[in-house]
């Protein structure tokens, strides 16, 4: 701890610590990968890389952040229950990098961290007015308040695991993500979930120069589900408590397109009859490939969206009620926009494939 410091420093050398551990851990953790197998093979459709890179990536992440938090955040009862639940997090990531487990096992393993993180009194227990007027009344979610906070940290976990499936994607969302809660948690003064936020986005872009398109080494669960538990958890620990801000839509916005792709895919497979787990190539990036976009287009396009939606979570801060309305109406256009232009290229692929199958039954049906 460096208590004599101005929060400024603390917040520049909490990012800085936490940028060098992990640029610096980075090639060491990818031989490690190496050695104990645990590499991202090609072996389906779903997969837009052509040769085996190594996963587990994140563990340099974890590292950089859990040592820069130890360094400059006061250790209270909630930042022990967030750097608990982390580390079970990455154990069970690390673990799942090396012998792919079960998908039961990883939400248990989720939940377990989701308990320790309420245990410790991580609770969304109330949300401020949500109204675009703004005001200074809480929602208190009352018996419902374990739940919903198991269940935002849960969605958030999978949902940046989720969305890890281009080079420099994940982590650059997550950069961005960290970025806009960083600047709102200093609009409300709360020093020890800037801290944090600030080191979640040193690690992150101590990490991305190995993982940007043609990527050496992914983050592998490890990382992916480390990132989505921490921003979820800091989020109810700073943003969700406070009168001045649409507390809500503001982790909300800033975590939209993680969260928004989870939710696509989750009634996409049941309303397909698959397991709400199943693995397929419908996520936005596959999409926005699917519509001619290279890697780092696609990349480029969900990075502008997240910036964009971050953008407007700044603005909604603590301002007029009429500029929030307008924030609100444009996170819901750009938000009806992106939806629109992904899907663009399932309508396609789905007439090719009807085309194909009545090209086929015509052709059964004349050698009959």
């Amino acid at each position: 701890m460096f208590p004599n410091l101005a929060l400024w420093e603390r917040l520049l050398l909490s990012a800085a610590v936490a940028f060098a551990i992990s640029y610096m851990m980075t090639p060491p953790v990818k031989r490690f990968a190496e050695a104990v197998g645990a590499m991202d093979v090609p072996k389906d459709e779903r997969r837009v890389h052509d040769h085996p890179i190594p996963r587990m990536g994140g563990l340099a992440i974890f590292l950089g952040f859990v040592l820069s938090l130890l360094l400059f955040v006061e250790m209270s009862s909630q930042v022990m229950g967030l750097l608990l639940g982390t580390i079970v997090i990455a154990v069970m990531g690390a673990l799942d990098d090396i012998v792919s487990l079960n998908a039961w096992i990883k939400l248990a393993g989720q939940l377990l961290a989701a308990g320790i993180a309420v245990r410790f009194g991580i609770v969304v227990d109330a949300i401020s007015n949500f109204t675009p007027a703004g005001g200074t009344t809480f929602l208190n979610t009352g018996w419902l308040s374990i739940p919903v906070t198991v269940l935002w940290i849960v969605a958030c976990t999978n949902a940046v695991n989720l969305v890890d499936g281009l080079d420099g994607l994940a982590v650059g969302v997550s950069a961005i993500s960290s970025l806009t809660m960083l600047v709102v948690s200093l609009y409300v003064a709360d020093p020890a979930v800037s801290l944090i936020l600030a080191a979640v986005l040193g690690a992150c872009v101590g990490f991305m120069p190995y993982n940007l398109n043609p990527a050496k080494i992914f983050m592998g669960d490890v990382g992916s589900q480390m990132l989505g538990f921490v921003l979820s958890t800091a989020s109810i620990m700073g943003l969700f408590k406070f009168h001045a801000i649409i507390s809500f839509l503001v982790p909300l916005l800033a975590l939209a397109v993680p969260l928004a792709d989870t939710v696509f895919a989750f009634f996409r497979r049941i309303i397909h009859g698959q397991s709400p787990f199943h693995a397929d190539k419908g996520h936005f990036h596959h999409r926005l490939m699917a519509l001619g976009m290279s890697q780092k287009q696609a990349v480029a396009v969900l990075y502008g969206v997240s910036a964009v939606l971050g953008l407007i979570a700044v603005l909604m801060t603590g301002q007029s009620g009429a500029l929030r309305i307008c924030c609100i109406v444009a996170a819901f256009l750009i938000s009806i926009a992106v939806w629109l232009l992904v899907l663009r290229s399932l309508p396609d692929h789905e007439k090719e494939k009807n085309r194909a199958d009545k090209d086929g039954a015509a052709q059964n049906n004349n050698g009959t």
